[in-house]
């Protein structure tokens, strides 16, 4: 591209274009990165210098970019067409895509409500249970309208997903406009230093559960909870045997379980599924970001047998789900997710992320040597680490020193894509990156955190 297109693009970047999570101000003050194409695990830029994918453009890319097969899909239906509602009507691959869901989600999910955003998702899996309750007997259960989620949790910006967030730093401005949650503690091995061992972390966090439960079950429509790792938060990955635990309660107190995979699932923490790590078989699973392997908005909010027949009956009893998208369903959305699906099977996908995992585990232990890195924490190709500015205390670098911000711009000169999230560095690869490639990423990464320290 010539020097002045390439200048009019990022003056009109600055001039016209609002970044989701990006403080403006400073980003105007820097040299915009403007991606043009990509190939396989490499973004390339305006002017033709390539990166590095190791945030999956905001963890959702599966494959690589610009695959032939997920083109193929995509021009395929767009020859057919290219979206009509699925309000009262139905189309092939909505129709195809819900029954391939059907059968790799676990236990008895069979009933797929389409969307287009993790956030809503979310918000469609909170209404949906809200709406059981009160579809299943009004009188009884009258006043289960109150949801548990975990501290730092994180499920989306819509405000219903916000109401049930836990991170402070996003969600206290709208605080005015949203609904009570109830919270619990979140089981952070690194940071609940109070206790010796990640089992007496989980038991401490289920114990403070049940007490909630055994107060409040009468209110409590349903838990809301990121399985094996909340990602927002900063990669905290919970103990082993936490989800299982939070599983058995709900059916104890007859609470709905809702687990929100949208960042998680589709291969991302080494199984289909994060809950089937498990055997966790959540009443309500909402997914999204890998579902398409990167190319189209949609998410999916999928239910059980049970969860379905409450809503139906006569139309004058009223309970219906009143609640849909313009483009639900979307017939391009859908074939590309099919086709995705398809391909993780195909190439044994899940396998080779299992394979990789243990290779980065391996390759990113050099990272220990440096005296900022506190932690690192992994479930399959989902990393966290954490930046600290004393190993023994663990407190971080105060925010005006802009320690990670460099970090993260040291990597992209270096040629590799990463994100910060407060004192965390995340890298989130390619689910099919070679291992050549995550092994350069991490020695950039090094580097990096070496430079800045």
């Amino acid at each position: 591209m010539k020097h002045d297109e390439v200048q009019n693009l990022e003056n009109w970047d600055k001039e016209y274009v609002w970044h989701p999570f990006t403080q403006m101000k400073m980003y105007q003050q820097n040299k915009p990165l403007i991606i043009e194409r990509g190939q396989g695990s490499y973004l390339y830029d305006i002017e033709g210098k390539k990166y590095l994918d190791g945030y999956a453009s905001l963890w959702v890319n599966v494959h690589g970019h610009n695959v032939p097969a997920l083109n193929e899909a995509l021009i395929h239906q767009v020859h057919q067409i290219a979206h009509s509602t699925l309000l009262g009507s139905a189309n092939v691959p909505s129709i195809l895509l819900a029954k391939k869901l059907a059968e790799i989600t676990p236990g008895n999910l069979c009933k797929v409500f389409y969307s287009d955003t993790g956030s809503a998702s979310v918000e469609i899996a909170l209404k949906i249970a809200y709406q059981y309750w009160q579809n299943t007997n009004l009188e009884k259960y009258k006043n289960k309208h109150t949801f548990i989620s975990l501290d730092d949790a994180y499920h989306g910006d819509t405000i219903g997903s916000v109401s049930v967030g836990g991170m402070d730093l996003y969600h206290r401005i709208f605080e005015p406009l949203l609904f009570k949650r109830v919270s619990l503690p979140t089981p952070h091995t690194y940071r609940m230093t109070e206790f010796d061992h990640a089992e007496d972390v989980k038991n401490f966090c289920l114990q403070r559960l049940e007490s909630l439960l055994q107060e409040k079950a009468d209110e409590i429509a349903g838990i809301i909870i990121e399985p094996l790792v909340q990602g927002a938060a900063g990669i905290i990955t919970h103990p082993s045997g936490f989800l299982k635990g939070v599983e058995n309660l709900c059916r104890k107190y007859n609470i709905l379980l809702i687990c929100d995979e949208v960042a998680v699932g589709f291969g991302r923490t080494g199984t289909m599924f994060a809950c089937e790590q498990e055997e966790v078989v959540p009443d309500i699973l909402c997914v999204g970001k890998g579902i398409t392997g990167g190319y189209m908005p949609l998410a999916a909010t999928i239910t059980s047998q049970k969860i379905f027949d409450a809503f139906l009956g006569e139309k004058e009893e009223h309970k219906t789900f009143y609640h849909g998208h313009t483009y639900t369903g979307n017939q391009l959305s859908c074939s590309v997710a099919l086709k995705n699906i398809q391909l993780m099977e195909e190439t044994a996908l899940i396998e080779k992320v299992q394979v990789n995992a243990s290779f980065v585990k391996e390759q990113l232990q050099e990272l220990y040597k440096l005296d900022i890195v506190g932690d690192i924490r992994q479930r399959g190709l989902m990393v966290g680490i954490e930046i600290v500015q004393n190993k023994e205390t663990k407190t971080i670098f105060p925010i005006q020193e802009n320690k990670l911000d460099n970090i993260v711009l040291a990597a992209r000169q270096k040629g590799l894509i990463i994100r910060q999230l407060d004192q965390v560095l995340t890298f989130m690869p390619v689910l099919a990156m070679s291992q050549n490639e995550l092994e350069e990423a991490i020695r950039i990464i090094y580097q990096s955190i070496l430079e800045n320290m």
